[in-house]
């Protein structure tokens, strides 16, 4: 039975208008409480984790647990800070004026998190919600259903409902719930989805920030340090069995080094993942729907490494696909899985070209220490953010705001911009009768 969402949300806005959440000390209290459950359940993640997705402990521990409790510890550091109202100049038109910005929480907001990383992608962007002092839905993946039913006890046993709630189920409750009147709506997922949530919220115009994905490309220029580059591609791409919305997509290398970059990053796989990848050591493919899309996509191109793969365990091994063309079905959409095709460019105006003529990525790494070649991609490609000579790690910062353009998203997060994501800043012209 579809639950009746309106009496939940109703809730949600009436505790919200009885000023509780506003309250500076009210929302670090909550910010600290949420910390500690990360503290507490930390096994219980560990093991909801393993048991979806097959995620080793380490992985968990750095990217699923550490990065939602420093930045919970950063936000609780600065909120007194970002939420005390700004004066600002007025101009001498308004004599015996002042003008001031009011930082304030929109009201109610929905979180639709994904399943890839759903801890992590499901509590930063809450945590955001709770600092700028709103009331929140949270709706976690059915696809990863241990961490969904593990986030519903940490969250329902430890706060009331008209506060924070997690709602669980498969698409149709995110369907029930978009058709509700949230003040604010916060959705991580695939591009396609993300048109479906953009088109609800409107029928609200309800504000929206849409972290979606697209075909990141790592571009490596023929002066790139080869060992640091193959080490970085392989690290960003094959960690979570490349289920990462910032994963390198695919690599287009310069001809000159195309040959020597797979067999450095064949190396690199070696030495993370050891001579044959155990299917019971590797991270799995969430689903078997999902595995027979990327399954189909290893007979493109020609095989450099890897390859092997066994439904049963959904398991494919990190592979890398030589001599591919952006015709290829797996050049069509973003792949999402541990197979990376890498392409080549002779001019770097012809690396810019390809990039440009498609739609807006979310990450692009450019493995170069030309200054001129790094301008050149910077200033001549729009992306949602990326690297130098790295890859991933522009988004385990809490001083980088994070998110898409056009295709790949709108709105950022982390750090100070998941506050101001979910705060709407009032605008005060104050004028003395005297």
């Amino acid at each position: 039975m579809m639950e009746n969402y309106q009496e939940l949300t109703q809730k949600q806005k009436s505790f919200f208008r009885t000023g509780e959440t506003k309250h500076t000390q009210y929302r670090i209290d909550t910010l600290n409480k949420l910390k500690d459950l990360m503290t507490t359940h930390e096994q219980d993640i560990l093991d909801a984790l393993k048991a979806d997705l097959n995620k080793p402990e380490g992985e968990t521990k750095r990217a699923e647990i550490g990065l939602v409790v420093a930045e919970i510890n950063y936000m609780v550091e600065n909120l007194v800070n970002w939420s005390t109202p700004e004066e600002v100049d007025t101009p001498s038109t308004h004599e015996g004026a002042t003008s001031f910005i009011t930082p304030e929480p929109y009201g109610s907001a929905l979180v639709i998190a994904p399943w890839n990383y759903p801890v992590q992608l499901a509590l930063l962007p809450l945590a955001g919600a709770v600092a700028a002092g709103n009331t929140a839905v949270l709706k976690p993946s059915e696809l990863t259903p241990n961490t969904s039913n593990l986030l519903a006890n940490m969250i329902n046993d430890n706060f009331s409902r008209e506060y924070l709630c997690v709602v669980e189920g498969e698409v149709e409750t995110s369907t029930a719930l978009l058709k509700e009147d949230f003040d604010y709506i916060f959705f991580t997922g695939s591009t396609g989805v993300g048109r479906i949530v953009a088109e609800a919220a409107a029928k609200n115009l309800t504000p929206t920030t849409l972290e979606l994905g697209g075909k990141s490309p790592a571009i490596v220029h023929e002066d790139a340090d080869l060992n640091e580059a193959a080490k970085r591609i392989a690290g960003g791409k094959f960690a979570n069995a490349g289920q990462t919305c910032v994963a390198p997509d695919y690599v287009l290398a310069h001809s000159r080094i195309k040959d020597s970059l797979i067999a450095k990053i064949k190396e690199a796989i070696t030495n993370t993942y050891g001579e044959n990848v155990s299917a019971s050591d590797y991270n799995h493919v969430v689903s078997e729907r999902h595995f027979d899309r990327l399954y189909n996509f290893l007979d493109n191109g020609d095989m450099a490494v890897g390859g092997r793969s066994d439904r049963s365990q959904l398991f494919i091994e990190p592979t890398v696909l030589d001599n591919v063309s952006f015709e290829d079905p797996v050049m069509q959409d973003e792949i999402f899985g541990p197979i990376l095709p890498v392409l080549t460019y002779e001019e770097t105006s012809q690396a810019i070209d390809t990039v440009a003529n498609r739609p807006k990525p979310l990450a692009l790494y450019l493995f170069s220490d030309d200054q001129e070649v790094q301008d050149d991609v910077l200033n001549n490609i729009s992306f949602g953010g990326g690297a130098i000579n790295d890859t991933i790690n522009h988004m385990t910062t809490h001083y980088l705001p994070f998110g898409g353009v056009g295709d790949s998203g709108m709105g950022a997060y982390h750090g100070k911009a998941s506050f101001d994501t979910f705060t709407h800043f009032k605008s005060i012209l104050k004028r003395s009768n005297k």
